[in-house]
């Protein structure tokens, strides 16, 4: 168990994009970008970064690049507590092979930079659609088909295997649509998939941020903290008018949006929840945002292990 001051609180990468400037995807460029971009998490306060393959695709860079990229890690005063796939199913029909492999390689490569969580999910390629919309959940995407779960089962178990050996653990990120996008679905996957180093992703501002029905927040985390080992942490203004079936959401600082997390987090330690989080936001100043939401989160830490 971390102190509070001690627990690892992490920047997602994923507002920074992967065009680097000039264009030219940015795990091709100079390290030097991505020492650029790391040190404006550093001048926040950041101690622990995700480098999301939605940013810099480690499992798709060189030995030599790997190295370069450790030594600006080192260089800018940056530590990484876990690394994220993002939209790369390891059953999607085109590329669910390589992205099984590529799973494989973070989680050889996620002890070297003290990383003690890969995370993973279902979630797949935005649609055109999607990119086009003011904010992508506003819109339909992917749906998980039914007839593919036992071969996600068998692949996340084998993921699941490796990363024992490997002494870390791999966590899956709840999303809509897919075999882990609602409390019980998820619930009744990680059971099916019965691993002892696979847990949950309780993402559930990916939940309430959808123009549809959901359950209260508070119902929903009680299903799936208890198998929980990471958290993708954010929340939403969320509305709804039952009179007229209309929905509005926006993001918001975790203090401010629909989901109470100061309650949330307290239940979940409850619960016995040790894992890392990792700061998300959409919009407006994404980092400047996800550093307001780590010393909340801190705060209500301090608190909660007195």
């Amino acid at each position: 168990m971390f102190t509070a001051q001690e627990w690892p609180i992490a920047c997602n990468m994923l507002s920074f994009g992967n065009v680097a400037p000039g264009g030219g995807h940015i795990k091709d460029a100079p390290a030097s970008v991505w020492a650029a971009q790391l040190r404006q998490v550093k001048e926040l306060g950041f101690d622990h970064i995700d480098p999301t393959d939605a940013w810099v695709p480690l499992a798709a860079l060189s030995e030599a690049r790997v190295a370069e990229f450790t030594q600006v890690l080192s260089d800018e005063g940056l530590a990484i507590s876990s690394i994220s796939m993002t939209r790369n199913s390891v059953v999607d029909v085109e590329h669910g092979e390589r992205n099984l492999r590529d799973g494989h390689r973070l989680i050889d490569l996620a002890p070297q930079f003290g990383a003690t969580i890969v995370n993973t999910g279902f979630m797949q390629a935005t649609t055109p659609e999607q990119q086009a919309a003011l904010w992508f959940w506003l819109v339909d995407g992917h749906r998980d088909d039914p007839a593919l779960r036992p071969l996600a089962i068998e692949r996340i178990r084998e993921l699941g295997d490796h990363a024992q050996r490997n002494g870390i653990q791999l966590s899956l990120e709840m999303y809509e649509d897919t075999y882990i996008g609602t409390p019980d679905d998820a619930v009744s996957f990680i059971q099916d998939v019965a691993h002892p180093a696979v847990g949950l992703n309780p993402d559930l501002g990916n939940l309430v941020r959808l123009h549809r029905p959901m359950p209260p927040f508070m119902e929903m985390f009680e299903k799936v903290l208890p198998y929980s080992n990471f958290w993708h942490i954010k929340n939403y203004l969320r509305d709804e008018d039952p009179a007229t079936g209309s929905y509005a959401s926006a993001p918001m600082p975790l203090r401010l949006g629909v989901i109470n997390y100061r309650t949330v987090i307290r239940r979940a330690l409850e619960l016995g929840y040790t894992g890392p989080f990792c700061c998300e936001h959409y919009g407006s100043d994404s980092i400047g945002v996800c550093a307001e939401n780590r010393d909340y989160i801190r705060q209500v830490l301090t608190s909660a292990l007195r």
